[in-house]
């Protein structure tokens, strides 16, 4: 693919240029043996299979990290690790809007070809990279999403403040990615095989709808037999979908001039009082819970005249998909309430409709199948918070409403995503880099190969 103009080039070999993940020299890796050398090394190392194993088991052992290759690649992490905070920063520092992604997945894309996967980037913008499996394990897809919410001249330079980086999108989404690529270089870099496919997918528009991963998803039915979005805090591990709706609710009016408006329809009039009254909407306690907020309001053009139409944004999210519609009829009816007693039209346009995935009971399934049991034991073996959760805002949804096993994890710890002061704690994305290598190798198995 072409180079990213203005950007810094990653040289791997070179005799002038200190390349940032400069290549160690070690023997060929098992992608450069023959097919028949592959072969005579399918058996899975300690015969552990997502796809395999019943509901209620953990597919990871810490025998795992017995072997010299698991922990090659886990020393390899923690070695490159520095370099890995300054990808971090330099991917932050491409621009990457929703939508405007191609820079940033253009960069993500290089870096996946250098590592010798397949990478092909779809009709949405999705950079989406293959390694292939050696024998007949689960694939495993792993998404980071390349998109921020911040507008394409947002300054996203990194400020480097102690074991703080500071900038907008360095938490939501930047560290994912770093974390997606130092995990793919890790497995090349020490010849690790893993039994089934690896997909690695940087998706884009994530942040308007996940609309990268449910193309994905609906493009390639079938062949995700276990979805895990790198996203959100460490401290959780979400198993569910937060059903989300956005509306415009748009009042209507023939307008007037200042001096001649009294007594007439004012849009902006029934707009105030359908704000007021849906904020006295009751959440029940016992279904699932819900949240929602007026976020954006628009109306008018000059001082001196009644709007002809004033508009407002509402977010309602509920995992309770019976609650979240109970809820959008009820703010529904608010709203032409509010219109009625104004004597204005009025009209609703759906801008998103992400289904809910359902309360904890609903799940109750799920919350044995291995992958999340899997996650549990990684996490909590690496002494990381690991509470999982039937809720989740992330690419994961697309699966849970699906019926694939779907799960988020951790980047880093950070805060104020989606502000102009977020921030995240670089060394934690260290441990969370190294837990979800583990739980790619637990779930799809690693191949034998022999063991100095």
């Amino acid at each position: 693919m072409p180079a990213n103009p203005g950007l810094p080039s990653l040289v791997w070999e070179s005799d002038s240029l200190l390349p940032i993940f400069p290549r160690p020299l070690v023997l060929p890796s098992l992608r450069s043996l023959s097919s028949l050398a592959l072969l005579l090394g399918m058996a899975l190392a300690l015969g552990l299979d997502a796809q395999t194993l019943p509901p209620g088991e953990s597919a990871f052992s810490p025998q795992l990290l017995e072997r010299s290759d698991v922990d090659r690649a886990l020393e390899w992490i923690e070695e490159n690790f520095e370099n890995q905070v300054a990808e971090w920063i330099l991917i932050n520092e491409i621009p990457a809007p929703s939508g405007l992604e191609e820079a940033r997945g253009r960069y993500v894309a290089e870096q996946m070809e250098a590592e010798g996967l397949e990478v092909s980037v779809d009709g949405i913008g999705n950079v989406v990279g293959l390694r292939q499996g050696v024998a007949d394990g689960p694939t495993l897809v792993f998404a980071a999403h390349l998109d921020t919410v911040h507008p394409i001249d947002t300054d996203v330079a990194v400020e480097r403040d102690g074991e703080v980086l500071r900038a907008p999108g360095i938490f939501d989404n930047s560290a994912s990615v770093a974390n997606m690529l130092a995990m793919i270089r890790a497995l090349e870099r020490t010849g690790l095989q893993t039994a089934g496919d690896l997909i690695f997918i940087g998706t884009a528009q994530e942040e308007v709808g996940l609309r990268g991963m449910i193309h994905w998803l609906e493009e390639n039915e079938g062949v995700a037999d276990m979805l895990i979005a790198m996203d959100g805090g460490l401290g959780r591990i979400p198993y569910g979908a937060l059903g989300i709706y956005w509306s415009w609710f748009h009042f209507l009016g023939e307008g007037s001039h200042t001096n001649t408006s009294a007594g007439r329809p004012n849009p902006a009039r029934a707009l105030s009082d359908a704000i007021a009254s849906i904020y006295e909407l009751e959440i029940p306690e016992d279904r699932g819970g819900a949240v929602y907020n007026v976020g954006m309001l628009r109306g008018g053009s000059v001082f001196n005249a009644i709007p002809e139409r004033a508009s407002f944004s509402v977010d309602l999210r509920s995992v309770n998909p019976v609650l979240l519609d109970s809820l959008q009829a009820e703010i529904q009816d608010r709203v032409a309430q509010a219109a009625d007693g104004h004597g204005v039209r009025w009209e609703m346009e759906e801008e998103n409709r992400m289904p809910a995935g359902g309360t904890a009971e609903d799940l109750a399934d799920r919350r044995q199948h291995p992958l999340i049991l899997t996650a549990e034991d990684v996490y909590g073996f690496l002494d990381l918070p690991n509470e999982p959760v039937a809720s989740g805002s992330t690419d994961a949804n697309a699966g849970v409403v699906r019926g694939i096993p779907s799960i988020s994890v951790g980047r880093s710890e950070g805060g104020d995503q989606h502000t102009l002061s977020e921030w995240a704690h670089w060394p934690s994305a260290l441990p969370a880099t190294r837990a979800v290598l583990l739980l790619a190798l637990s779930l799809s198995g690693v191949a034998d190969s022999p063991q100095p």
